[in-house]
């Protein structure tokens, strides 16, 4: 029915910085969808029942009146710091009413994505002096010269400016000397290179180094050779990475996590590791290791959380992996490997993880994981597994999520996991899945997430939805419902995510009855016969952040409308 799929893409936490439109955007981003809310707290209290604290109502007041304060540096700077954080999480901070801070001794600032930010903010940032312990200013229009106010926060502890891509090696020497930083995260800029971090190396405290996405930094490792504390290491995305820049890296004993994705690094590089024995995450996802790099990764005793996916691996050299016992994460999908290669899994019993997505596994491969007792997560995407596979995974009670899309299981074989009373999450996106395989699950009351994309389920089969009253999130988009349908779906209210695209048979009428499920944050009904007429159905869902309305008789100016008058969080829509 025409879903892309998610796992299409590479892992990338930049989309976690995108605006509704794909694009990257500062005022829309989907961060802001996710932690912010433009209505008042008095309002929320309320709605859960509860009287607003006089606190609450103080600081709901003052930012009504926020015009007529020009500065709260005589307040304790407890409540200075809730006054601020209101207005930035409703989005009512502007540099005008950013003076009224000024010499607050404000402790943190988190200002990522927030729109208008640039230098002329910068002034009053800095007037926290040495009371400022965390900033975040990512996304914003900050340039090397509005980083030369930080030098007056001595005691800055976090610094966080991701996405500022008008800042270059120039402004990283006006963070040099902030000895006291032990986070600093600068994902995607390609105007750093391996001259300005130079700046790094007296950055002697510092913890947390992010420079995910920067592609001008080959070279520039030997810098941080020095950073004897650090334990935490992001360069994904950062191709210019090869194996030289491996080698300073192997003094930083203490490093833990360490997140080298889509570099150039080889088995040569990963040898320079093997010191590294505090780490205990390593992400490789698609770099050209072979096999061959589990010989070093062997020596790592510390290692639980290994990432292999995309390195084009085969069956060759498999039986290298029983060497890593200590595992409990291994993602192993889109690989070349077969059944051949789970016969060397099947000793790694401390596996709470295993990815095997898009890898050639059948049915005859699934017998090496029942001894893996302790599996809570098991991804087998795109693969080769029925229903007669499923038997071997019966046995796994601690089982807390499967995925079985794009397999070639049936109805039948569903009752083999009838068992697994653990079961939180349910992905199955199969076209040959039906109302008789969910009538098999049914016993799986726990479920709180259900994926049902493709398959053929109909208005009679939404029936067995009434059994899944912990549902959060339920898709079901194969375009066999219709309103009668939907009357078992509008009681599930602890859902927060509801997708009913491609069911071209819908209604107004369908709005009507989701109108109850007031706690929805993101709706999607594209592909449907909803009309303008039944969006007065959806005023009573206060919590909605995201609402899809493609190719429906709907216009984006009666969205906004309806944003404007009774949906306030609501940040994402479509059309737009």
């Amino acid at each position: 029915m025409g879903k892309v799929k998610k796992r299409d893409q590479l892992d990338n936490e930049d989309g976690l910085h995108r605006g509704v439109s794909g694009r990257y955007c500062k005022s829309g981003s989907s961060k802001w969808l996710a932690t912010t809310s433009t209505r008042p707290i008095v309002e929320i209290q309320r709605e859960k029942g509860k009287c607003p604290s006089l606190m609450e109502l103080c600081i709901y007041k003052i930012r009504e009146d926020i015009d007529n304060y020009g500065s709260f540096s005589k307040l304790p700077r407890d409540l200075s710091q809730l006054i601020f954080n209101e207005l930035v999480n409703s989005q009512r901070l502007t540099n005008v009413s950013l003076e009224a801070f000024r010499d607050c001794a404000l402790q943190d600032l988190y200002l990522g994505d927030y729109p208008g930010v640039n230098d002329n903010w910068m002034d009053v940032i800095s007037s926290q002096g040495s009371s400022l312990l965390s900033v975040d200013l990512s996304g914003s229009d900050i340039n090397d010269p509005g980083l030369i106010y930080l030098k007056d926060c001595a005691n800055l502890q976090a610094l966080n400016l991701n996405y500022c891509d008008q800042i270059s090696d120039r402004g990283l020497q006006h963070i040099g000397g902030l000895s006291n930083l032990t986070s600093l995260s600068f994902r995607r800029n390609s105007a750093i290179t391996a001259q300005g971090m130079t700046a790094f190396s007296g950055l002697v405290n510092l913890l947390k180094l992010d420079l995910e996405k920067c592609p001008g930094i080959h070279a520039g490792l030997v810098h941080i050779k020095g950073l004897t504390k650090l334990e935490s290491l992001n360069i994904k995305w950062c191709n210019c990475i090869t194996d030289a820049d491996m080698k300073p890296l192997s003094g930083l004993t203490n490093l833990k996590s360490l997140q080298i994705s889509c570099s150039k690094v080889t088995d040569f590089g990963i040898t320079y590791l093997k010191g590294l024995q505090s780490l205990s995450i390593l992400n490789l996802e698609g770099c050209p290791v072979t096999a061959s790099c589990l010989d070093s990764l062997s020596a790592l005793a510390s290692l639980l959380y290994l990432n292999l996916s995309r390195c084009s691996l085969s069956d060759d050299g498999c039986e290298k992996f029983s060497k890593l016992g200590n595992l409990k994460v291994l993602n192993l999908g889109f690989n070349d490997i077969s059944d051949a290669c789970l016969i060397y899994l099947k000793g790694l019993t401390n596996l709470e993880s295993l990815n095997l997505d898009s890898c050639r596994i059948g049915d005859d491969g699934l017998v090496h994981v029942t001894g893996l007792r302790h599996l809570k997560c098991l991804e087998l995407s795109d693969t080769e597994v029925g229903s007669n596979g499923l038997r071997h995974l019966s046995g796994l009670c601690n089982l807390e999520s499967i995925n079985l899309s794009f397999t070639v299981v049936t109805d039948g074989g569903l009752r083999k996991l009838s068992g697994l009373s653990s079961l939180k999450s349910l992905n199955l996106d199969v076209r040959q899945i039906t109302d008789a395989g969910l009538a098999a699950l049914t016993s799986l009351t726990g479920l709180t997430h259900l994926d049902l994309f493709g398959a053929r389920i109909t208005d009679s089969g939404t029936i067995y939805l009434r059994n899944f009253k912990n549902l959060r999130s339920l898709e079901i988009c194969g375009g066999g419902l219709t309103d009668a349908g939907v009357k078992n779906i509008k009681d599930l209210s602890s859902l927060a995510l509801l997708n009913l695209s491609q069911n071209c048979n819908l209604t107004d009428k369908t709005l009507e009855m989701i109108g109850g499920l007031t706690g929805l944050v993101s709706l999607n009904v594209s592909n449907s016969r909803i009309t303008s007429a039944g969006l007065r159905h959806l005023k009573p869902l206060k919590n909605l952040k995201c609402l899809t309305l493609g190719s429906c008789k709907v216009t984006a100016n009666d969205i906004k409308k309806l944003q404007s008058a009774d949906l306030p969080n609501l940040v994402s829509f479509r059309p737009e």
